[in-house]
């Protein structure tokens, strides 16, 4: 077990702490929380997504910088010690990142972006249930659950139970899933031209 770092910590001061491990973290009701390492597939899924939303961006001019692994900040309410997520993908508006660049800050979503991709693991329900419900309050107007393992459950990718990409999207401040399997191409409303289906994702861990 890894003990918990248990010192009250803003979002600034959190980008700013390493405890010198190694770990990656995440700040829960301002104190830092290890998180579990991923697995190859898991890595493998998100560099070849983010890779190919990267040259997506790129070859049409788009106003949006993918990035992996990068803190999003929630929302707090008065009186409340912050919180954020490491986001496995966080698509940044462009204008945001090109603002960053010009800071000595730490690179991350300190505004909600347009959007936030999270490849699913073990613990799916996080990813389905908890996040799902941050990042639709955090104004994120679209949210991906990548699961190319078909992990979760089947009240989210159906029975029998097969890899599934979720796209939520934001209406009315509330988020609207629609489910992507097999040959099926992904609708995206920040990528309307994106060409890409759930067999091309689960083809990144085969690589």
């Amino acid at each position: 077990m890894v003990g918990i770092i248990k010192n009250i910590l803003t979002f600034e001061e959190f980008l700013n702490w390493d405890d010198g491990s190694g770990r990656s973290f995440e700040l829960i009701n301002g104190v830092a929380m290890p998180l579990s390492e991923p697995t190859a597939k898991h890595e493998d899924v998100v560099d070849g997504l983010c890779r190919l939303l990267i040259n997506h961006c790129q070859s049409l001019n788009l106003p949006y910088i993918p990035r992996q692994s990068k803190q999003v900040r929630l929302n707090t309410a008065a009186l409340e010690n912050e919180s954020s997520r490491k986001a496995d993908i966080v698509v940044f508006a462009k204008e945001e990142w090109e603002r960053m660049r010009q800071s000595s800050a730490s690179a991350a979503a300190y505004i909600p972006p347009p959007l936030v991709i999270e490849v699913v693991s073990t613990n799916w329900r996080d990813d389905y249930r908890i996040k799902l419900n941050e990042y639709e309050k955090l104004g994120v107007l679209e949210y991906w659950i990548v699961d190319y393992a078909g992990l979760g459950g089947v009240q989210y990718i159906g029975s029998p139970k097969q890899p599934t990409v979720t796209v939520n999207r934001l209406i009315d401040g509330e988020y609207q899933a629609e489910r992507f399997q097999g040959e099926t191409s992904i609708i995206s409303p920040i990528f309307p031209q994106l060409k890409l289906t759930t067999v091309q994702i689960i083809a990144m861990t085969e690589a």
